[in-house]
């Protein structure tokens, strides 16, 4: 059987007319009896029963009813789900991120890609640029948010969406916490905490490259991962750091953001987004579209 003939039963036993069924499935009624009768052959057992009252259900049609219904219903919502995932509006969307994305570009993304597609299930992972493009490249996650420059020859397709530069984090006893205008040649004699050259190669090559268009090698006394990491350990008085200006939104009490200017201060990196290298699921494609509407600081 098929969910027609569930169908034209279940039309023929609201109504118990053969004719005003017909007319409502907008068919003719032979073809109607014909298919009726096919059902009951498939079933094994009568499901209406013709008398000089009209047409009645029997016991076991009037049984079977509720479950046509339910039939029909999940095969229609089979439909949807599978026509919805095509369109990217159902399903599952795996979404690596680094720590530093969370400051401000999944704020705006997440809670508007959510209302609009509320029927996909976001699963979020958080790791390393380097780790999540490997895993965009295996199809272990359908989309990343990494940190640009990536850092090293890859497959994935990047989309830099979000453009920064970098701030120089200071405890706020520092010296040079109190300069109206700080330069990044003002660094040279300082201890930096660095980006860890194997783990985030893209910030690191970025922060080295910067200095050196300052004049200077920097004196790598830490090296960590996450921006956040090398806020605490700027805030524990281990040294200076270079972080995203976006990360200036981070509330620390013993921490100062400092805009940079002169040479190397303009060295661009950001927030990109990486997708496979041979083509997105649609989910993945209405999330690049949302990343994309969203203003730029």
């Amino acid at each position: 059987m098929d969910t027609r003939q569930l169908r034209h039963f279940i039309t023929l036993a609201e109504t118990l007319n053969f004719h005003r069924a017909a007319e409502r499935l907008h068919m003719a009624q032979p073809p109607l009896s014909a298919s009726i009768r096919r059902l009951e052959e498939q079933v094994g057992v009568p499901l209406f029963v013709r008398n000089r009252r009209g047409t009645e259900l029997t016991p076991a049609g009037a049984a079977a009813l509720e479950n046509a219904r339910r039939a029909v219903f999940h095969s229609e919502q089979f439909a949807l789900a599978a026509q919805a995932a095509a369109r990217g509006e159902a399903g599952t969307l795996r979404v690596g991120f680094v720590g530093s994305a969370t400051y401000a570009l999944m704020p705006r993304v997440l809670p508007s890609f959510r209302a609009r597609y509320p029927g996909v299930h976001l699963e979020l992972a958080e790791s390393t640029t380097a780790r999540i493009v490997a895993m965009v490249e295996s199809g272990d996650v359908d989309v990343g948010l990494v940190r640009f420059p990536i850092g090293r020859a890859c497959k994935a397709r990047i989309f830099p969406v979000e453009r920064d530069v970098f701030m120089a984090a200071l405890s706020v006893d520092h010296p040079l916490a109190r300069r109206r205008r700080l330069t990044l040649a003002d660094l040279a004699s300082e201890t930096f905490v660095m980006y860890g050259a194997m783990e985030v190669p893209g910030l690191h090559a970025a922060a080295l490259l910067a200095c050196q268009q300052a004049g200077f090698i920097p004196d790598v006394q830490q090296e960590a991962v996450q921006v956040q990491t090398l806020i605490s350990l700027v805030e524990s008085g281990l040294g200076v750091a270079l972080v995203p200006s976006v990360a200036a939104r981070h509330v620390a009490r013993n921490i100062v953001f400092k805009k940079l200017a002169g040479p190397g201060a303009q060295t661009a990196i950001g927030i990109a987004l990486a997708l496979p290298p041979a083509g997105q699921t649609s989910a993945a494609q209405r999330f690049l579209e949302s990343v994309l509407e969203q203003p730029r600081d």
